[in-house]
């Protein structure tokens, strides 16, 4: 098994800690509280390198979730994904999923104290990556734990004349350690559900959806959202413990994920709704200018 070097945030106010692993694509591994796993650990970091099995933290860029197809249009430029070249990987039905950087080893981290980590990864010097995503661009992510809150800010520049399409999320696998999903209890923001095909695609329906609480129970979810306002709080409760997940700046669009065969549950914010970078509906970043997003996650 391949060793990474990690990096371990901590929080000076308690006894939470973060652990990052720039040299696998920026992935956060784990996030503990005086020992308690907070993050569902999954098949471990080796799967997530050698496979793309995700767990912790990790990012989804340059788009999260699926695209209909091997191919999208921008600015009427038409660029073709291959499977396995460039970074692109398929789900069990063909389509491309969570974008290319899945444990990318190329971040240079540019910050690390006790308590931050910032890392950068440069598009533009990177043809491999811009064969899948051809907007020359540097990617920044800052990372900050203070006051039992782990926050990520995402920055974008476009750094030639070219717009950046905006389509990237997280996939956080919050648990709940010593307390039976069946006891964890779920809160939503008022958003609006985007129903999709057997495939995971959005069908084009669009219904609303109530703030909501409820518990988990055996419910298997997969769902995804979008006009989510900026300032929405997610967030998982049962026994002594609150996780919330708050999508500060920047993240329209949701997916809300708890699965039968893990003990996980997974708010996951996202730049665009699934399949924007082919159907339209994201923001770009205009040539020259950043733009950043923002979510956190406070344990309590």
């Amino acid at each position: 098994m391949a060793e990474f070097e990690t990096v371990t945030l901590r929080d000076p106010s308690s006894a939470l800690t973060a652990t990052y692993v720039p040299e696998a694509g920026m992935i956060a591994t784990s996030l503990s509280d005086a020992g308690a796993e907070l993050l569902g650990q999954r098949r471990g970091l080796q799967a997530y390198v050698s496979n793309h099995k995700t767990m912790g933290i990790p990012i989804l860029y340059p788009w999260a979730n699926r695209l209909s197809s091997n191919g999208y249009g921008v600015d009427g430029a038409v660029v073709t994904l291959t499977p396995g070249t460039g970074g692109v990987r398929t789900d069990e039905h063909g389509v491309p999923i969570h974008g290319t950087l899945a444990a990318y080893p190329g971040w240079h981290v540019t910050t690390e104290l006790e308590s931050q980590l910032t890392a950068e990864l440069d598009f533009a010097a990177r043809p491999g990556l811009l064969a899948s995503f051809p907007f020359p661009h540097l990617l920044t992510l800052d990372v900050t734990l203070m006051q039992r809150t782990l926050t990520v800010k995402t920055t974008v520049t476009a750094t030639t004349g070219s717009r950046v399409p905006m389509c990237f999320g997280f996939h956080p696998y919050l648990t709940l350690p010593g307390v039976p999903r069946a006891q964890w209890q779920i809160e939503t923001p008022t958003m609006r559900h985007r129903p999709v095909n057997p495939w995971g695609i959005p069908t084009g329906a669009a219904i609303a959806h109530p703030a909501t609480a409820e518990m988990l129970g055996d419910k298997v979810i997969d769902d995804g959202f979008d006009e989510v306002v900026d300032g929405s709080v997610f967030a998982v409760s049962g026994g002594d413990r609150r996780i919330e997940v708050h999508f500060d700046a920047g993240y329209t669009a949701a997916q809300v994920f708890a699965p039968a065969t893990d003990e996980v549950v997974c708010f996951e914010p996202m730049a665009a709704p699934t399949d924007a970078l082919r159907r339209g509906g994201y923001r770009e970043v205009q040539p020259g200018e950043s733009v950043t997003a923002q979510f956190r996650i406070v344990v309590s």
